[in-house]
C-alpha cells in the first residue's frame, strides 16, 4: 500500500484512518505564524457516511486505501433494505441499509446504474450519478398571478423524493436533478 504525506491529501483521495476508509471532500493548506503547516480537511467515512473535520499534520503519514470500484445496478427496496447486483452479473447481489445510503436512497429507482465501493472484500457504499432524470408524479397547480416572480413549489418524484422546483413544472414532466444537493437543475 502506498504511503501518503499530509500534503498529498487532495480532494477525492481515499485513505485509511483507524482501519476505516475516508474520502477527502475538501482540503486547505494552512500556515499559522510560528507554527508548522497543517492541512485542514473535511473527510467522509465511506462506511458510516459521517463527515468530519480533520487537521493533518506534517509529521503524520497516511495509507492509501485499497478500494475496488465496480458498476452495479439498483434492483429494489424492501423494508429499508436496498438491493443491488453487479452489472452484468445478476447472481452477485448485495444489500445496503438506508443509514449507509443516506440521502442517495431517495433518488434510487429500479435499474439505476451506480458505482459501488468495495473495501476488504465488502461493499461499503454506492455512489449515484451526480445528475439524474426523474419523473414528477405529484405537483400542485401553479396559481395564476404568482408565476411572474419565478417562485418555487414542492413536487414529488417517481422515487418518492420531495424537492422544490420552479412553478412551471407540472405532473408528468421529466426533470434533471443534482443527487448530491437534491436540487432541481432543468426540465428535460
Amino acid at each position: 500500500m502506498a504511503r501518503l504525506s499530509y500534503n498529498e491529501l487532495k480532494v477525492g483521495t481515499i485513505f485509511t484512518k483507524d482501519g476505516s476508509p475516508f474520502k477527502v471532500l475538501s482540503s486547505a493548506f494552512v500556515r499559522m505564524q510560528q507554527r508548522k503547516p497543517v492541512m485542514q480537511l473535511k473527510i467522509e467515512n465511506l462506511i458510516s457516511g459521517k463527515v468530519q473535520e480533520y487537521s493533518a499534520h506534517q509529521n503524520e503519514e497516511f495509507e492509501e486505501a485499497e478500494i475496488d470500484i465496480m458498476p452495479v445496478q439498483f434492483i429494489y427496496e424492501n423494508r429499508g433494505e436496498y438491493w443491488f447486483n453487479e452489472k452484468g452479473n445478476p447472481k452477485n447481489r448485495f444489500q445496503l441499509s438506508k443509514e449507509i445510503l443516506g440521502n442517495a436512497s431517495q433518488f434510487l429507482k429500479p435499474s439505476t446504474e451506480l458505482t459501488a465501493y468495495k473495501f476488504n472484500e465488502k461493499i461499503i457504499n454506492v455512489e449515484l450519478p451526480i445528475k439524474m432524470d426523474l419523473k414528477v408524479t405529484e405537483a400542485p397547480p401553479a396559481i395564476k398571478g404568482n408565476t411572474a416572480q419565478g417562485g418555487n413549489k414542492a413536487v414529488t418524484l417517481e422515487t418518492g423524493a420531495k424537492i422544490n422546483v420552479p412553478l412551471f413544472i407540472e405532473e408528468g414532466d421529466i426533470i434533471k436533478i443534482n443527487t448530491e444537493t437534491g436540487e432541481y437543475i432543468e426540465r428535460v
